[in-house]
């Protein structure tokens, strides 16, 4: 298996970063788009990586909290029924964000219920 020098795969996550599409991440830094959304995942193990390790005894003293709505493959009404119960539909992000920095020290995905509010403000 190929495997992208650390360069480019710089590249690639700063252009995501500043906000490009992976369509156009892939153009732009010349890589197939499959390899761009397998990098991805492996940006995230890293990314959890280094949070779990420096995101400790924070400084914040006032953190604002939202959910953000959106949908894996159809709105939950418009999920086929032979895809129901797979993950796919509705989805929340609930959100921390420290007010003085900006920083978003933990968030959680799930669904809009009293669990996943309970689960991510523990």
């Amino acid at each position: 298996m190929n495997k992208l020098k650390k360069e480019k795969q710089a590249q690639i996550i700063a252009s995501l970063v500043e906000g490009n599409s992976l369509r156009a991440t892939a153009r732009m830094c010349d890589v197939a788009f499959n390899t761009v959304l397998k990098l991805l995942p492996e940006i995230g193990r890293v990314c959890e990586e280094y949070q779990q390790r420096v995101f400790v005894n924070l400084p914040c003293q006032r953190i604002q909290c939202d959910e953000i709505w959106s949908f894996c493959f159809a709105k939950e009404k418009n999920v086929p029924q032979k895809l129901r119960g797979k993950g796919y539909g509705d989805v929340w992000t609930w959100v921390a964000i420290c007010a003085d920095t900006k920083l978003v020290p933990c968030w959680r995905i799930g669904d809009r219920k009293a669990w996943d509010a309970q689960h991510f403000m523990t």
